[in-house]
């Protein structure tokens, strides 16, 4: 029978149902040892349960066309935390996250361990200081954008690569028109879009006390040293002249300490983030920064505990005085 509405529910299971477990290394060969090559069909396959217990919990009825490609014990843990019945379910998109919590650690609890650091961390910055902005006498308008799918890639209907933030400033433009309505309308987000400037913060990479010689010399990063501002030549981020003087003169304004550098070594390749993807679809202005971290992507990073107040004051201070300095700067071009 087919219902007659449906309704997406979000659900997160906040314990460890699921386990990816590696071979013991007294399995391996000496040669496998050194290669610790993985095979992402072969090796990465998650433990749910075992078929002993999995017979136990059958109750035998024949499942629906797509349910029977499904794994019975997964869609019954769904149907349970939803509350709902097993056949309501459609569909389903779940990803696996470390479900052990954040802790502080170092001899004086200075850093920051927990999974997903990169890019949660920036985003609760972000969400914290908007949060916290009076909005009184504010005559711009800020706006925090938490895409999806930008570790692979943000070419989806809801990451960075998607028309969704062109659209926002040219819908946002329309609303705030002094008569909503008549010609003009583009002229307006054109100049929209020229005023708007955007902070691309995703995690930079901190100096790495056993590998040192991954960073170039003179662009060191280091943790509970604030905030760091990522250049490339070959436009893998976003700054360049004119938006790295304005974050930097930001935090000068504030009386904030000078923001870190960052430049990849010449002879090492360099990540990406989202800041080239939405300079280059929707023409705004763009700049790369973020907070040091170290074991980027790993199932357990670390950051410093006092970069958390390092960003939000950094972006504190772009909210405060962002547009007085934009509009004092003087352009020949």
């Amino acid at each position: 029978m087919i219902p007659l509405f449906s309704s997406q529910r979000l659900v997160r299971i906040d314990r460890p149902v699921c386990r990816v477990p590696t071979l013991a290394i007294h399995l391996e060969t000496a040669k496998e040892r050194e290669a610790f090559k993985v095979n992402k069909e072969d090796h990465l396959s998650p433990i749910l349960t075992t078929s002993v217990a999995k017979s136990l919990t059958s109750d035998g009825d024949a499942p629906a066309d797509w349910e029977a490609h499904q794994e019975p014990v997964l869609l019954k843990m769904l149907a349970s935390e939803l509350d709902v019945d097993v056949a309501a379910i459609a569909d389903f998109e779940l990803s696996l996250f470390d479900t052990h919590m954040a802790a502080f650690g170092g001899a004086f609890e200075e850093f920051l361990y927990s999974s997903r650091i990169d890019n949660l961390a920036s985003c609760f910055m972000a969400t914290e200081t908007i949060a916290e902005h009076d909005l009184a006498e504010e005559e711009d308008v800020l706006v925090v954008a938490l895409f999806d799918h930008e570790e692979v890639g943000s070419t989806s209907q809801t990451g960075a690569g998607s028309p969704m933030m062109g659209e926002a400033v040219r819908r946002l433009s329309s609303a705030l028109r002094a008569d909503g309505e008549g010609e003009g309308g583009e002229d307006l987000y054109a100049a929209a879009v020229r005023r708007s400037f955007v902070l691309s913060v995703d995690m930079a990479h901190a100096i790495h006390p056993n590998y040192a010689s991954k960073h170039e010399r003179a662009h060191a990063p280091k943790m509970n040293a604030g905030p760091v501002i990522k250049s490339n030549a070959s436009q893998r981020y976003a700054t360049n002249g004119e938006t790295g003087f304005l974050i930097r003169e930001v935090a000068r304004r504030a009386g904030l300490p000078p923001v870190q550098e960052f430049v990849v070594r010449n002879d090492c390749p360099c990540g990406s983030t989202i800041g080239p993807i939405i300079s280059a679809t929707t023409g705004m202005r763009a700049i790369d920064l973020g907070c040091p971290q170290l074991s980027m992507h790993s199932i357990r990073e670390v950051m410093g505990v006092n970069d958390v107040s390092h960003g939000k004051d950094l972006f504190a201070a772009f909210f405060k005085h962002f547009r007085a300095i934009d509009d004092s700067l003087e352009r020949t071009f």
